[in-house]
């Protein structure tokens, strides 16, 4: 606890967390001890180069060094791969996901990816404020609705949804990836929520 300069009492670590829904950089704060780069044997280490292996979620599922290369592996397939769907409609998928799933660091991450990606970042803004209820345009209101009904536990998602994304433009291969996206971010949010949580870098 601290106090304030008009003499309020706050929880610091409260005061860390993030006010709802952001684009800006947020860190994520593990509750389980992640292993020290200096202390990763010979199949954690190769799993941990280059600037993502080094931050604190990598470095606790390196833990479990064969779950961590299956889900990069999937990761670099899903959202790198050929595939059939732009790039910024996979992030849209996965901050959607995110969104429903309220976890505001992936939320925060795959936002800024379809925001850059896209060149839209005040549509991006619109979604994260008010939800996936957002609309913003037909495409990306397609997207949003069978996304968030993909995401939903049980899932929502019915033929009408990928009707109107066929009468769209949309082909299967690129319904294939959105339906990828979210349920690589089903199982990405819940491993952050579980495992940590956002804070607002000091």
């Amino acid at each position: 606890m601290s106090e304030n300069d008009a003499g309020e009492v706050r929880d610091v670590e409260t005061a860390r967390r993030p006010r709802g829904f952001t684009q800006e950089h947020l860190d994520w704060v593990p509750w389980v001890e992640p292993i020290r780069l200096a202390d990763a044997d010979e199949l954690q280490r190769p799993l941990l180069e280059g600037d993502r292996g080094v931050g604190p979620y990598f470095r606790l599922l390196a833990r479990n060094a064969e779950v961590l290369a299956h889900r990069s592996a999937n990761d670099r397939e899903i959202f790198y791969g050929r595939g059939g769907l732009i790039r910024a409609e996979r992030e849209l998928a996965a901050t959607v996901t995110s969104r429903h799933n309220g976890c505001e660091y992936c939320a925060s991450v795959h936002s800024r990816f379809t925001s850059a990606l896209s060149k839209r970042p005040d549509d991006v803004q619109r979604l994260l404020d008010e939800g996936n209820g957002a609309r913003i345009d037909e495409r990306w209101d397609a997207v949003i609705d069978f996304v968030d009904a993909l995401a939903a536990n049980p899932p929502r998602a019915r033929r009408g949804h990928l009707k109107r994304l066929l009468e769209l433009g949309f082909d299967e291969t690129q319904v294939h990836d959105l339906v990828l996206s979210a349920a690589s971010f089903s199982w990405a949010n819940r491993l952050m929520l579980t495992l940590g949580e956002p804070e607002v870098p000091a």
